[in-house]
């Protein structure tokens, strides 16, 4: 049976502002990130898109997101949670290197892309083994960029990752069509198209 799964980042956070790195650490959402989640929730009602299973990072940002969205209950994974960047986690963005990161947060406590990104793909397809043929789940920028990656596989041609500097903006949607134990992109919605389709 085919499935589908929404893959949606969180909404803006006080560290997103602050440019802070952010990982397995938290921040709370700002007023613009709430409104964000709800313009989100909007959308799904409005294309009637109704869920039979809701799953977030153990990150409350994304269960505050993820509230936002939807009533219903979910359950919270820690496999949904952001990539790992260890000790550098709360400091400026600035000290970062530039994309891609690769192993460079193993030295500092974090976890490789490597890692990361099976932990990614392992995570998603856990969880659409449960009942249901519709799954959303709330989770982080890198975990969308990452997951993305490792599917790279979409018969639509502008869907493709065409480099890895592409930023993945807050409350953005990602439709996957799963089958045959194979994720397929078939949509990618911005808050700013969420916002151009309820007006």
């Amino acid at each position: 049976m085919e499935k589908t799964l929404y893959l949606v980042r969180h909404g803006q956070t006080l560290f997103n502002v602050q440019e802070k790195i952010q990982g397995w650490c938290d921040s709370p959402l700002t007023q613009q990130g709430i409104d964000q989640a709800k313009t989100a929730k909007k959308y799904f009602q409005a294309r009637s898109v109704e869920f039979d299973q809701c799953f977030t990072s153990t990150s409350e940002r994304a269960s505050d997101t993820l509230e936002y969205i939807t009533d219903r209950p979910y359950i919270r994974l820690k496999g949904l949670k952001e990539w790992n960047f260890g000790c550098l986690e709360g400091e400026s963005a600035v000290v970062t290197p530039p994309l891609p990161f690769r192993d460079f947060f193993v030295a500092y406590g974090g976890e490789s892309e490597e890692t990361f990104q099976k932990r990614t793909a392992k995570t998603c397809e856990e969880l659409l083994q449960n009942k249901g043929k519709t799954f959303l789940a709330v989770t982080h920028g890198a975990f969308c960029a990452r997951f993305r990656a490792y599917w790279n596989e979409s018969s639509i041609p502008e869907l493709r990752l065409v480099n890895s500097k592409q930023t993945i903006g807050n409350c953005c949607i990602f439709k996957y069509r799963y089958s045959q134990s194979t994720f397929r992109l078939v949509e990618i919605v911005s808050h700013k198209q969420q916002k151009t389709f309820l007006s």
